[in-house]
């Protein structure tokens, strides 16, 4: 059995936990920002392929106490990187740290790049480049104050980059949190579900994924999961669970989801990115101001990533709206 760790957004560590059980992991454990599970192969492809909740799925490869430096090169470079992804495969390292007493994250970065890089280089007389932009394998060290901890990274980019994001907005809110708020909700797939603010629609494009039942990682390119470049990537295993989710998926048919915006390219923003997903007739999109629209349906769920003044709106303007949005409400 492997040892998984999954990464989310801060409140949904139980929902996350849902989908890595639902994936077939065992003995759960959730931590703020994710959870770990142990399992097969097919419990990392699965969570990949399925989980509407994950960020990205790391596979531990090596752990032990460390007290300076040198102690993680040498956990680093004690690991049979050639066994794990071929030298031909580019890299990065990305290192997390906690109560870390180490002063500099760059530079425990350069030792464990270092580390793997001498490594091959001892096997097999190469060392691997580094790509800091689209690197084909993501090595991971996460430290606290005494424990480091390697991973390979299973998922590549971010699995709430679900691919049907064409047309952006100021401030969008990612895929991924945007499902858990749909699960915390209690909405269900049938009853009527209102985004009065839509944005660039991702609300909208996550319940009518949910109500056709299809899987979020169908929708990736070849290539674009982190374990297709590794050693172990099962061609076939990974073509069945393609296929399962792909026949699971329900017919197309109109869904009761309303959108509206103030802002008319927001509004032909999300028309646009409904549309990439193949989902624009199934969605009701509209033109209109939250505190003037009527309620589209006599009961059901209104959902809204309303701005609060970080990066969208000033305080004046929020002050002002705020009173007259729950007297809408």
């Amino acid at each position: 059995m492997d040892h998984f760790f999954a990464t989310c957004p801060r409140g949904l560590e139980a929902l996350l936990a849902e989908d890595l059980a639902a994936a077939g992991g065992r003995d759960v454990v959730t931590v703020p920002g994710g959870a770990s599970c142990s399992g097969k192969l097919e419990t990392a492809y699965r969570i990949n392929l399925e989980s509407r909740i994950a960020t990205r799925v790391l596979s531990r490869i090596a752990r032990g106490p460390y007290r300076n430096e040198a102690e993680v090169y040498r956990l680093a470079y004690d690991v049979d990187w050639s066994r794990l992804f071929s030298v031909d495969r580019s890299i990065r390292v990305y290192v997390t740290a906690i109560r870390s007493p180490l002063k500099s994250i760059e530079f425990i970065t350069l030792k464990v790049k270092d580390a793997v890089c001498d490594r091959f280089r001892a096997e097999t007389g190469r060392r691997p480049s580094v790509n800091t932009r689209n690197p084909e394998v993501r090595i991971h060290l996460f430290i606290t104050d005494q424990q480091a901890t390697l991973y390979l990274d299973t998922s590549g980019e971010p699995l709430y980059v679900r691919g049907h994001k064409l047309a952006k907005v100021g401030a969008p809110l990612k895929e991924n949190l945007a499902a858990g708020i749909l699960r915390l909700s209690g909405w269900q797939p049938g009853t009527p579900l209102l985004d009065p603010m839509c944005g660039s629609g991702t609300f909208l494009l996550e319940a009518a994924q949910i109500c056709l039942d299809d899987a979020p990682g169908l929708s990736r390119e070849p290539g674009d999961f982190g374990f297709e470049h590794l050693k172990s990537f099962d061609a076939g295993l990974w073509r069945k669970l393609q296929r399962e989710a792909a026949e699971r998926r329900r017919e197309a048919v109109a869904l009761p989801l309303f959108g509206s915006d103030i802002d008319a390219d927001a509004v032909a923003r999300t028309r646009q990115n409904l549309a990439g997903a193949g989902l624009d007739e199934l969605v009701t999109l509209e033109r209109a101001d939250l505190l003037m629209r009527a309620a589209p349906a006599s009961s059901g769920v209104l959902v809204a990533n309303p701005p609060y003044g970080e990066r969208l709106g000033s305080e004046e303007e929020l002050a002002a709206f705020y009173p007259r949005l729950g007297d809408a409400l």
